[in-house]
């Protein structure tokens, strides 16, 4: 199995959540992390800011590279990947994180909300790997990871909340397309969504209700590392679900990574 050790991953939205756990699981097994995500200074809200996670990183022992992208700037993305590899001199992975959501129907949806989720969620997911694509081209082990729901055409996904459904589905997209694009280059490209609700910021803000119900974001930090770590030209277009991705590797207990233990889970969207 391949190791992560002196590999760079470049992860977006990883001040905070599954995005700061993926940071630190990475670090853990070696790698140096580049925490390319909007919070730079204490957000009043949300804990978290790319230089408190560039901290933890480098507590354990590896190094870190704190920049602050706005993912629908695409100028900012290039500059952040030049900045990459002028620190690092190359890139291993990058982990598509970053997203925004909109738990409402048709109605309840501005235009202006709909614009921000697809500027971030589909067209960041494709301007972040299209500006990291010639640097994976050349990594021993490249991987894309996207935190992306498998294509579920249950009109009922849909129609809960088409404008959030379409925009995570184009990140889906972006996987399916680009895993047969990119193959002969040997970049796996895959996506990773969890069997359960996970206790983040967004579970907080549309579903505080499910918080007890929920896992931590640990059980998709260790999912992304037994992805991440596997043969790239051995594992691409794939749509994991965590456990799935865990069992695969031996993992059988999740019970350590309930928010609160025997409580029934709640299980996440666009899973049947």
């Amino acid at each position: 199995m391949p190791d992560l050790h002196g590999s760079t991953v470049f992860i977006t939205g990883a001040s905070r959540g599954i995005g700061r756990a993926i940071a630190l699981a990475c670090a853990k097994h070696g790698a140096n992390i580049v925490i390319a995500a909007k919070t730079a200074e204490p957000h009043p809200k949300l804990a978290g800011t790319i230089h408190s996670v560039a901290a933890e990183v480098e507590a354990l022992g590896v190094r870190a590279l704190p920049l602050a992208v706005d993912i629908r700037d695409e100028a900012r993305v290039e500059a952040a990947v030049r900045e990459t590899l002028d620190t690092f001199g190359r890139i291993d992975v990058l982990v598509n994180n970053a997203s925004a959501i909109h738990l409402a129907g048709t109605m309840a949806t501005p235009a202006k909300r709909f614009d921000l989720m697809h500027q971030i969620n589909t067209r960041g997911t494709y301007v972040c790997s299209q500006a990291c694509i010639p640097a994976l081209k050349r990594a021993p082990n490249p991987h894309i990871l996207t935190l992306s729901p498998p294509i579920n055409l249950a009109p009922k996904w849909a129609g809960a909340h088409v404008a959030y459904t379409i925009a995570k589905y184009g990140m889906s997209l972006c996987t399916l397309g680009m895993a047969h694009e990119f193959a002969a280059d040997g970049i796996a490209v895959n996506s990773l969504w969890p069997r359960t609700t996970i206790h983040t910021a967004a579970i907080e803000a549309f579903l505080p209700q499910a918080i007890d119900a929920s896992r931590t974001p640990a059980i998709m930090a260790d999912a992304a590392l037994a992805i991440l770590q596997r043969p790239s030209r051995e594992c691409t277009g794939r749509f994991f679900i965590d456990e799935d991705a865990l069992r695969e590797v031996g993992v059988t207990d999740f019970s350590g990574y309930a928010v609160k233990p025997g409580t029934p889970l709640a299980a996440d969207i666009f899973l049947d």
